[in-house]
């Protein structure tokens, strides 16, 4: 046992030297994003913001615009917080006492009195704006390295696989795999790698004709270039690239933004997928991972190269968004639903009726946070 304590923490201790970096480079971008799209509606709908804040803590730098609100860079770089006047802290909750003895003039810049359309927008605000962010990186990216144009070719069948089970045969050219055009080998694989046990329905072109059969892709464990385990779905369909066969191909602005789209949707619908595989028991907890697994693939990416850490970004930024808008009190969620509620009974929820609310958000956040990092231990030590 003390071995496995003294690697873990040998492991620790080097890796995060070349990961604190580049993770604070990706987690700053992502939290100035979320926090700027709070800001910005918050300004368009009259709220005077007291804060922008990079990080908690004890502020280190900042300065004061000309509207008042004080900018500043915190001590511990782990998230950052919007305050508009009204808030009793930085997760926006209410005094009921200080609201109630405001001034006509102090309410209109109050954030607590403005109407429920107008603090929802401000809400919502901040993961939309995550999500317009890895729209338009991923679109970038798209726009400057082109699309995959690899055909999704069968030219070669693992025995005993999936694949073969199925049907396929080699020189099958996969077409559409449930109802969705297969554009390159890469959309194959993707739509594959986030289906494992899950039945799919398969339109290929064969010879001169085109059939359609079932195949269910297996559950195999593999590794990453940089060594990490991954749980996927696999046909065992074997793709070789012939002489002169293009893998990539240019496109436009407006079929960049579209992929843009494509991808952040893929994100969000591969997180739903995830999550009812842990519903149903099919998943593996294993995969959540939190802050050290993020700082383990930020240095992993910026040791592969600029454009990678570039693509973690916008898949992180995605993540962080739609983390944002679970229904938990504390995040961005969790205010959405006490504004449903408040639209249901005519007025809001009790000021004790929030902070409990509050405070089981807290806790359910924090066991989270304590259970990715436990799996993020669990790897590192593995590793």
């Amino acid at each position: 046992m003390p071995e496995f304590f003294l690697h873990t923490f040998s492991t620790l201790s080097h890796g995060l030297v070349g990961y604190i970096v580049p993770f604070l480079f990706v987690l700053t971008i992502v939290v100035f994003f979320h926090e700027l799209g709070h800001f910005l509606v918050a300004r368009w709908a009259g709220v005077k913001v007291l804060t922008f804040s990079l990080g908690f803590g004890p502020e280190l730098a900042g300065f004061n615009d000309r509207h008042g609100t004080r900018w500043k860079i915190s001590a511990i770089p782990l998230g950052g917080y919007v305050k508009f006047f009204g808030d009793d802290s930085e997760a926006s909750t209410p005094s009921t006492e200080k609201l109630a003895t405001m001034t006509a003039e102090e309410r209109e810049g109050s954030f607590h009195h403005k109407t429920v359309g107008k603090r929802a927008a401000i809400v919502v605000a901040g993961p939309v704006a995550n999500f317009i962010l890895g729209a338009l990186i991923f679109a970038g990216m798209a726009l400057y390295y082109g699309k995959p144009s690899t055909i999704a070719r069968v030219d070669g069948i693992v025995a005993d696989s999936a694949a073969a089970a199925a049907g396929f045969k080699v020189g099958d050219v996969i077409l559409e795999i449930d109802g969705s055009p297969i554009q390159s080998f890469a959309d194959m694989q993707r739509v594959v790698g986030s289906s494992a046990g899950s039945k799919l329905a398969f339109r290929v072109k064969r010879g001169g004709e085109v059939v359609s059969f079932n195949a269910t892709p297996a559950l195999k464990e593999v590794k990453d270039p940089f060594g990490n385990a991954h749980r996927i779905g696999v046909l065992g369909i074997e793709h070789k690239a012939q002489t002169g066969e293009a893998t990539s191909v240019p496109v436009g602005v407006v079929e960049s933004l579209r992929i843009g789209v494509e991808q952040v949707w893929y994100i969000i619908s591969s997180t739903f997928k995830f999550l009812g595989s842990l519903f149903v028991g099919t998943g593996n907890p294993g995969e959540v991972s939190g802050v050290l697994g993020i700082a383990k693939l930020s240095g992993q990416a910026a040791s592969a190269g600029f454009q990678f850490v570039v693509n973690l970004c916008a898949i992180l930024s995605v993540s962080i968004g739609l983390l944002n808008l679970f229904p938990i009190p504390l995040l961005d969620g969790g205010h959405l639903m006490f504004y449903g509620a408040e639209v249901l009974r005519g007025r809001p929820l009790s000021e004790r009726t929030q902070e409990v609310g509050f405070r089981i958000g807290l806790g359910l956040v924090l066991m989270l946070m304590v259970f990715a990092t436990y799996n993020d231990i669990l790897k590192l030590a593995g590793s």
